[in-house]
């Protein structure tokens, strides 16, 4: 396999990944802590899915198959990819519970 995304392309994909996690932190309305959380998970995990999308998905397509190739990173695959997985990030944040919920007055011991 031959990597081909450049330094042009590399510093596009991370910018998509924080404007991505971003949108994510401000999407999932919570705490601070609940958002810088969900904002870290999806700038990974967009960054990692867009890597995986324009080297390992559409790898083999050549700049005049995909338009646009921005020094090797498929631009359009990789936004549409990473739309989707913040879709997905900010479902499970909002999903998951915060906290485990308070254990009853019966259940708790008296001092």
């Amino acid at each position: 396999m031959q990597w081909d995304l450049g330094l042009q392309g590399l510093a596009l994909l991370l910018a998509l990944s924080l404007g991505f996690g971003v949108v994510a932190g401000l999407a999932v309305g919570r705490g601070a802590a609940h958002r810088l959380w969900t904002m870290a998970i999806a700038v990974v995990a967009c960054f990692g899915i867009g890597l995986f999308t324009s080297e390992v998905w559409f790898g083999w397509a050549t700049e005049e198959e995909l338009q646009p190739n921005i020094d090797g990173l498929s631009f359009d695959e990789v936004l549409l990819s990473g739309a989707v997985t913040t879709v997905l990030v900010v479902l499970s944040a909002r999903l998951l519970p915060r906290k485990a919920r308070p254990l009853s007055s019966r259940s708790r011991t008296r001092s």
